[in-house]
C-alpha cells in the first residue's frame, strides 16, 4: 500500500470540452453507398455546441487517465463494512467469457441453452445446500432486490391465507434497506431497540396480530451473531408471521450454520460477498433468494427446472409474485458465483467463513483501545468502531479522509446508527496478516495524529488528487454539467 511518503505520479486531466481542436477528428468513414436520408425532425435533437473535436489517441488518453483514478478490489483492500466487496478471482471472470455464456441469447430455446440452464439449476442446488432452503430463485439483480422479492412472497402467502396484515418489525441494528423495503411492499415499519442483539423480550414487547414479518440481520450490522435467532423465529411463528433473514452476511456463517435450519423462512444472498461476485460502480449484480417449501409456489419466474434428463425455463407457478428481472437474472455474474463454488468446495466455503471471522477479529485486537469498542461481545465478520476515544474533537470523517492519504479507501462510516460516529471494518478472508497489520499501523497512526496534529485530521484528504469538499453545498447545489465561460 502507499504510505504519505510515496505520492507517485498523479496526471491531471482536461475535461472533453476544454481539449477540444477544431477540425480535428478520429474516424475515417467509407464513402456512403447508399441513398442518404434524413431522419424526422422528431428523431432528431439541435446541435451540442462546442462539441469535442479530437483524435482517437485524444480519447483513448483522457479515459485510461481517468481510470487511473478509481479505486477498486483490484487496486487495493476494500475494507467497507456491510457490503464489503470479496476479490474477484480472474478464472472466474474468464469463464464467464466463454462464447458458449458470453454470446449465448437471452431468448434462446431451452433445448439449445442445455448448458446454462443446468449451471443455473446447479447453482441453485448448491445454493440451496448452503443456506438449508429447499428452494432458490436467481432471478433478483441484486440484494436489495432480493430482499424485495422475499418480501413480496411473504405478503403473497399472507394474502393466500386471508390474512390482512401490515406491519413488518425490524430491528435496529438491521440493514439499512430493509425498512425501504418493507414500506415499498405496503407494510408499516415498527422499530425494536436491541442491546447488540435482538432480545426475545424486546421482540414480544411489540409482536401482536398485525405483524406479517420480522426482518433480521444474522449477523447483524454490529458484527454480532443473533444469539435468540430460534427463539425469535419460534416466537415470531406462533404469532402468525414470518421471518426474513437479510442473507448479506451470509460469509459469517457459510459452512458452519444455516440459516434454513433455524427457522428463517426467506433469505437473500449477496453473491459478490459470499460469492466473488463484481460489486459496486451500477454495474450488475445478483441477489438470489432462498425459501422454505409453504413459500416455493410464490417464487418469480422462471425458475430452472429439471424434466427427465433436460433442463427447463419453469414459467408454471401459479401463485408465482410475477418477474422482477427480466429474462433469467444477470447470468454472468451466476457464472462466476458457480466457478467460486465449484473451485473452493464444501470445505473451502468453510475455511473462507473461518479465515473472515479470524482477520476481522485481528483488526479488532489490533485497534481496539485507541478506538473504542462500545458492544463487547464477540465480532464475527466484521468490526465496529466509535469515535469516541479521538483526541482533540476529531471525528470519524477526519480518520476517512486522512486514511486516503494513506493510500486506503475508508471503511464504511456512520453506520449502524446505534453507534456515534461508527467505523464500521469489514476486510473479508482474502486479505493477508500483512495487508491487514498495515491496514492497522495506518489507523494507530491516525489516532496519534488526532492527539499530536488535529488540524491535519481536519483537513484531510491532504495529498489526494481532490482536496476536502463541502459535502453540504456539494449536495445541495451540485454541478452536474459543464458550461463554457
Amino acid at each position: 500500500m502507499s504510505r504519505t511518503d510515496s505520492r507517485g505520479l498523479v496526471l491531471d486531466e482536461k475535461l472533453l470540452f476544454e481539449s477540444t481542436d477544431p477540425g480535428r477528428v478520429g474516424y475515417s468513414l467509407p464513402q456512403c453507398d447508399v441513398p442518404e436520408v434524413a431522419p424526422a425532425a422528431e428523431l432528431t435533437r439541435d446541435e451540442i455546441t462546442d462539441f469535442p473535436e479530437l483524435s482517437e489517441v485524444d480519447v483513448v488518453r483522457h479515459y485510461t487517465r481517468l481510470s487511473t483514478w478509481n479505486y477498486g478490489v483490484d487496486s487495493g483492500f476494500y475494507p467497507l463494512g456491510s457490503c464489503t466487496m470479496k476479490y474477484n478471482p480472474k478464472v472466474n471472470e474468464q469463464a464467464a467469457r466463454l462464447p458458449g455464456f458470453a454470446e449465448l441469447h437471452p431468448q434462446t430455446p431451452d433445448h439449445l441453452s442445455q448448458g446454462a440452464l443446468e449451471l443455473m439449476y446447479v447453482l441453485q442446488q448448491d445454493l440451496a445446500e448452503v443456506s438449508g432452503f429447499p428452494a432458490v430463485t436467481l432471478q433478483p439483480a441484486a440484494g436489495a432486490q432480493g430482499e424485495f422479492a422475499g418480501m413480496l412472497m411473504i405478503r403473497a402467502w399472507h394474502e393466500a391465507q386471508g390474512n390482512k396484515r401490515h406491519k413488518v418489525i425490524i430491528p435496529d441494528t438491521a440493514h439499512g434497506t430493509n425498512p425501504a423495503t418493507a414500506a415499498l411492499c405496503g407494510y408499516e415499519v415498527v422499530p425494536v431497540a436491541s442491546d447488540g442483539v435482538l432480545s426475545k423480550e424486546a421482540l414480544e414487547a411489540v409482536m401482536d396480530d398485525d405483524v406479517a414479518a420480522l426482518m433480521v440481520t444474522n449477523p447483524n450490522t454490529l458484527g454480532l451473531f443473533e444469539s435468540d435467532i430460534r427463539e425469535i423465529c419460534d416466537l415470531v411463528h406462533e404469532g402468525g408471521g414470518l421471518v426474513y433473514c437479510d442473507g448479506a452476511n451470509l460469509n459469517a456463517l457459510m459452512g458452519i450454520s444455516r440459516p434454513g435450519d433455524i427457522g428463517i423462512d426467506v433469505m437473500h444472498f449477496n453473491l459478490h460477498k459470499t460469492f466473488s461476485t463484481p460489486h459496486g460502480g451500477g454495474g450488475p449484480g445478483a441477489g438470489p433468494v432462498g425459501v422454505v417449501e409453504k413459500l416455493r409456489p410464490f417464487m418469480p419466474v422462471p425458475i430452472v427446472s429439471k424434466e427427465g434428463d433436460k433442463f427447463v425455463l419453469d414459467y408454471d407457478l401459479k401463485q408465482t409474485v410475477g418477474r422482477v428481472k427480466g429474462f433469467a437474472g444477470h447470468f454472468s455474474i451466476l457464472v462466476r458465483a458457480y466457478c467460486y463454488i465449484l473451485a473452493m468446495g464444501g470445505e473451502g466455503l468453510k475455511r473462507a467463513t473461518e479465515m473472515a471471522v479470524l482477520n476481522a477479529n485481528y483488526i479488532r485486537a489490533r485497534l481496539e483501545g485507541p478506538y473504542d469498542l462500545p458492544y463487547k461481545q464477540r465480532s464475527l465478520h466484521e468490526v465496529v468502531f466509535s469515535e469516541t476515544a479521538l483526541a482533540n474533537d476529531c471525528h470519524t470523517l477526519d480518520v476517512a479522509k486522512r486514511l486516503i492519504d494513506y493510500g486506503y479507501h475508508p471503511p464504511t462510516i456512520y453506520f449502524p446508527l446505534v453507534v456515534k460516529g461508527a467505523l464500521m471494518i469489514e476486510p473479508t478472508e482474502t486479505e493477508s496478516k500483512q495487508n491487514l497489520d498495515e491496514f492497522c499501523d495506518a489507523l494507530l497512526d491516525i489516532a496519534q495524529e488526532a492527539k499530536t496534529q488535529p488540524e491535519l485530521l481536519k483537513q484531510a484528504p491532504v495529498r489526494a488528487k481532490v482536496k476536502r469538499l463541502d459535502e453540504a453545498t456539494a449536495a445541495r447545489k451540485p454541478k452536474l454539467r459543464w458550461v463554457k465561460e
